[in-house]
């Protein structure tokens, strides 16, 4: 389903959110259609057209007469998920991470500054035995989830974003990263822990990185196909989908706002320091401690939550994301896209300002453009400024950061999605044993 949610066009120029999200659809039917022994992937190229990668001409005939881009390749799919079952086989290596690189038709295998020379030189070796299939590269700062970060909804174990609002029909959860918090994390939306809005009740890390938090009895979700991007503009998510390579995608977290990348890399294994995670989007989106679990969307599609990666948004750095479709499947819900189905009981305030500023805009108000598209000059996900400049995105992403400028529908739903909400570390205590643990991590 292609979304309407993008009022204007992207820096880009004609690669625009509609086109990257069709090509990005093609390519993937059209690997569906010829099979994982005929195709080892499809990208985006530099030009916005769906390439797919074909290992025979005939292969390549039926992409051409598809209307997209062929390109004969060496390794087929099952050549490339051979090497990745080779690598996962291996023994682990924490601060490394293997993901396939369909352009460059090779699985990519990076390792952190925290790996040594010897583990290195062992996992080199394992890679060689595997052949040309795999490309090695280190890269900068250290591979861990994106925890603790700015105020707004608080549990002891941490500080996260919330991604989308779903459901299951008879009750309504927010879907966030599962490193946020195990099953039986209360979080609230104030700092001391007075306004409670619901508990982890099932999810995933690692192996997956999502997990459900379910609201309490009389939570609305009004609006909750919304996700606030800042500046009291919103996009209306109607569905969810996986992204192409090469296609370019963005996020909302609660410590650094609205941010662009393009999609690298896909089926992506990480060693985090607390465990593997298998199956996620690798970006050039940047994050940092607090973001995790935050929503990655579009063109009016969910895409992701994040995850966790490297560096931060002042010198860039390596992104993974939870694909929304898996963790959607894995726990049985729906993007709760249908306000008429979920709920009529008025959301409670958080108390903090008594405005609405800040929120994401619920269908029907006079901040969303018709069809729930974002107005032209908002700070919405077609009309991104370039990564590295912040004169346009400057006063949105400020107001992102600050929890005070969130209106009350934000913590808990009416007329949001949430895309903003934070888990804390509630007692000094537990914070020095976080920063211990994770300072080193953030150059």
């Amino acid at each position: 389903m292609v979304s309407h949610a993008v009022a204007s066009g992207t820096p880009d120029g004609p690669r625009t959110a509609g086109a990257e999200t069709r090509a990005a659809r093609t390519g993937q039917e059209l690997v569906a259609e010829l099979g994982t022994s005929r195709t080892a992937g499809s990208w985006i190229d530099a030009e916005g057209r769906p390439v797919v990668a074909v290992t025979d001409e005939r292969a390549a005939a039926d992409v051409r007469d598809a209307g997209a881009v062929a390109k004969v390749v060496r390794h087929t799919m099952r050549d490339l998920r051979s090497a990745t079952g080779v690598l996962k086989a291996a023994p682990r290596v924490a601060g490394t991470s293997w993901a396939l690189d369909y352009a460059a038709n090779q699985v990519v295998v990076r390792a952190d500054s925290t790996v040594s020379a010897a583990e290195w030189a062992r996992l080199t070796e394992v890679a060689e035995g595997i052949g040309a299939s795999v490309r090695m590269e280190r890269t900068k700062g250290t591979f861990t989830p994106r925890l603790n970060g700015a105020d707004a909804l608080f549990a002891g174990s941490g500080r996260c974003s919330a991604g989308f609002n779903v459901t299951n029909g008879r009750e309504n959860f927010i879907l966030t990263a599962g490193h946020c918090g195990p099953v039986g994390t209360t979080w609230f939306s104030d700092q001391q822990g007075n306004r409670q809005v619901g508990d982890t009740v099932s999810g995933s890390f690692p192996g997956g990185d999502f997990s459900l938090v379910r609201y309490g009895p009389g939570t609305a979700l009004s609006g909750a196909d919304v996700v606030a991007v800042g500046g009291g503009r919103g996009v209306r998510i109607t569905g969810a989908a996986d992204p192409a390579v090469g296609q370019q995608v963005f996020r909302s977290g609660s410590t650094t706002g609205l941010r662009s990348g393009r999609v690298t890399g896909l089926n992506a294994t990480v060693n985090y320091p607390q465990g593997t995670v298998t199956g996620l989007i690798e970006t050039t989106v940047c994050a940092e401690p607090g973001d995790s679990g935050g929503p990655m969307f579009a063109d009016g599609l969910a895409l992701g939550v994040t995850s966790g990666g490297s560096g931060d948004c002042t010198s860039g750095g390596t992104t993974f994301f939870q694909p929304v479709t898996r963790a959607l499947d894995s726990l049985g819900v729906k993007l709760a896209s249908d306000p008429a189905a979920a709920g009529r009981a008025a959301p409670p305030s958080d108390g903090t300002d008594g405005t609405d500023d800040g929120a994401a805009v619920p269908p029907g108000t006079s901040a969303t453009a018709p069809g729930g598209a974002v107005p032209p000059g908002a700070m919405g996900p077609a009309d991104t400024v370039p990564e590295g400049r912040t004169d346009r995105a400057s006063s949105a992403l400020e107001r992102l950061g600050d929890y005070r400028n969130l209106g009350p529908g934000l913590f808990v739903v009416a007329g949001s999605l949430l895309a903003l909400v934070a888990l804390r570390i509630r007692s000094e205590r537990g914070r020095r044993r976080y920063r211990s643990q994770y300072s080193q991590s953030w150059g």
